[in-house]
């Protein structure tokens, strides 16, 4: 444990600073990557999605105006200048020279005005950014000015908006698609383009290099600096056993795996043409999403009663994670390992106390009524620790129905606010990592906007008042006072429990360079012998 303890507090200060086609198809194999990413593609539009999935997606074939390098910085990406007023108030951006579309097609100041506010419709960031803009309008076809109502500190940190609903810049065209509706078209200005003829959603997604990407002149770093692209050609596939993946990894008819599951790990690590490393070295986070919108769980008391049927090690270990990779206690909303690190309101989760749970849940007026746990039995991680946490459940006395489908029919129902009897459900799962936990202003889950937060709906008008609070203030030794206040609110509100934190390593090829510990897996920067 001491291992990965020092390896994520080193981590978390690095990270976060706080803390043409036609060439590409008859490309030869050396210059084609082929990977497996935790699961295959299922739609394209990363806005509309909070999907990691689609995300990674999204980093293959847009840019963003800023990006966040290794130490957590927002860096200039497809921004040349930018400049603010002496009160911190007007913001001024100017492009890049030669920034094009997939099409052909110049980038302007239209584009990225049109894609930030379909963003800001959608993203919990993005709707925080725009709730405190007075204007956001184009000057020219390269610049483009947001003038402020009301303090926000995090401008570019919110731009540069890397995980959930992403900050991507898309044609105009295209981001004026209504922000509830799914767009079709992948057409970016990014390092690689997507082949639509060739996508099958869920099985397979091509992408080839974008001959007329002009990378920024700096290093790459983090999600930043120049992304060089010596690949020609990576194809996406849908495998979803692990063992057939792991297999496909020791035989080389793949190059890439984003996690191999722990059963596999000893038999990748022993084949001489395998390696491993964290892409993530800090780690995820296990949340337990409950639904604050029906019984049982829009009693609070009955929320509190998951704080004392959740072990973390527990769910670790269900999952099989190796000791080493695990963090056995984490309470931390923010995650454990980095400076945001926060144990203030604190309860439970250390171990089992059916007693506990037992009394909270008679206090929030539970008696006998079914309860429906939405399972990804498509997702191993997922499956493990749903069952592991169900059956605590069922032992503290609640009627619980595990519904196991994949993981797409998951992200469809848990948009149901109906009753169970009407298609309903009562708690899911989900994995996080550090960007997307990280602070109370891009963590999505944290939200307690009522019918504006994710699936589950929290709402709670004193948690959200602390989370502005936090990004408005200036001052770092108060924002810290108000994070703590945030973290004990978060404990009573209970958006969603904490059941566990650890690392997962993901498998390459060993003839494959390049690849970093970007959190995001990207592939640019990456070769292949």
């Amino acid at each position: 444990m001491s291992r990965f303890r020092n390896a994520l507090m080193a981590a978390a200060f690095a990270l976060l600073g706080l803390g043409g086609a036609a060439t590409a198809q008859t490309a030869p194999p050396s210059s084609t990557l082929r990977i497996v990413m935790v699961g295959p593609l299922p739609s394209l539009d990363p806005v509309v999605s909070t999907s990691a999935i689609i995300r990674n997606h999204g980093f293959m074939v847009y840019d963003q105006l800023f990006g966040l390098d290794s130490q957590g910085v927002a860096r200039p990406q497809m921004v040349d200048r930018h400049e603010v007023s002496t009160d911190g108030m007007t913001h001024r951006f100017t492009l890049r020279d030669g920034l094009a579309f997939h099409d052909g097609q110049p980038v302007r100041a239209a584009d990225a005005v049109a894609s930030i506010r379909r963003w800001g419709e959608r993203d919990i960031a993005g709707r925080a950014l725009m709730a405190a803009t007075a204007a956001l309008e184009v000057v020219d076809d390269k610049t483009f000015t947001l003038r402020l109502s009301k303090p926000f500190g995090l401008v570019a940190e919110a731009l540069a908006r890397s995980t959930a609903s992403a900050l991507f810049i898309m044609p105009e065209r295209i981001a004026r698609t209504p922000a509830n509706t799914a767009i079709t078209d992948a057409t970016g200005s990014g390092p690689f383009i997507f082949r639509a003829q060739e996508f099958l959603p869920g099985e397979r997604a091509v992408y080839v290099r974008n001959p007329a990407y002009r990378p920024r002149s700096e290093p790459s770093d983090g999600l930043a600096g120049g992304k060089v692209v010596s690949l020609e050609r990576v194809e996406w596939l849908g495998i979803s056993d692990p063992a057939t993946a792991a297999a496909a990894l020791q035989s080389g008819e793949i190059d890439f795996l984003e996690t191999p599951t722990p059963d596999v790990l000893p038999l990748l690590t022993r084949n001489r043409n395998v390696r491993t490393f964290a892409q993530n070295p800090i780690g995820s986070m296990v949340w337990l999403r409950p639904n604050h919108h029906i019984p049982p769980f829009n009693n609070p008391a009955a929320r509190q009663a998951l704080l004392f049927m959740v072990n973390q090690e527990e769910n670790l270990q269900a999952i099989g994670v190796p000791p080493a990779e695990q963090v056995p206690y984490c309470p931390a909303y923010f995650l454990c390992g980095t400076p945001l690190e926060s144990a203030a309101g604190a309860q439970g989760l250390r171990a089992v106390d059916l007693d506990r749970a037992r009394a909270l849940l008679r206090e929030g007026g539970y008696n006998g009524e079914r309860v429906v746990f939405l399972n990804a039995g498509d997702w191993a991680a997922n499956n493990a620790v749903v069952l592991t946490m169900a059956e605590n459940m069922r032992r503290a006395g609640m009627n619980v129905d595990v519904v196991t489908t994949d993981w797409a029919t998951v992200t469809q129902r848990r948009n149901r606010r109906e009753p169970i009897d009407q298609g309903g459900w009562n708690l899911f799962v989900t994995i996080a990592n550090v960007l997307d936990a990280q602070n109370p202003l891009v963590n999505v889950y944290l939200a307690a906007s009522c019918d504006t937060a994710p699936a589950g709906w929290p709402c709670d008008a004193e948690l959200e008042r602390l989370r502005a609070a936090w990004w408005e203030e200036s001052d770092p030794a108060k924002r810290r006072q108000i994070l703590d206040q945030v973290q004990a609110r978060a404990f009573q509100v209970l958006p969603y429990v904490n059941a566990g934190q650890y690392r997962t390593l993901a498998a390459y090829r060993a003839n494959v360079e390049g690849l970093r510990p970007t959190i995001i897996p990207v592939f640019w920067g990456v070769t292949k012998r």
